[in-house]
């Protein structure tokens, strides 16, 4: 088992050294030859729209509005309120009551005895 981890810790360091060695002894590629620059036709020129004429617009005078005047506002009397009472918070308990155990015994309810038969057998 020690020997195929070995053999493929080294094969792994040949492998990246290989591939260091391609990347750095690159051959120069070759240069490819300049491709031939397209004409294109000019571009038509944009034609003159008709320009519209439009009617003036009529001049009217917005009447003016009458402005309105407020009533005076009335004055608001100011309210005093009477102090608060003194009055001490309620004493919180500190201990926690006691639950009250629940009854695990269900209760036994009394039935009648049964009517007297009368016919014996």
């Amino acid at each position: 088992m020690a020997a195929l981890i070995m053999a493929l810790l080294f094969s792994s360091l040949h492998v990246s050294l290989a591939a260091r060695n391609l990347l750095q002894t690159t051959p120069s590629l070759p240069t490819l030859p300049p491709m031939p620059k397209a004409t294109l036709p000019p571009l038509p020129a944009m034609p003159t729209l008709p320009q519209a004429t439009l009617p003036p617009l009529p001049s009217t005078q917005i009447p003016s509005l009458p402005n309105p005047t407020l009533p005076a506002m009335p004055t608001i009397p100011k309210v005093t309120l009477p102090p608060l009472p003194a009055t001490s918070l309620p004493n919180i308990p500190t201990t926690i009551p006691s639950i009250p155990t629940i009854p695990t015994t269900i209760p036994t309810i009394p039935f009648f005895s049964p009517p007297p038969s009368t016919t014996s057998p």
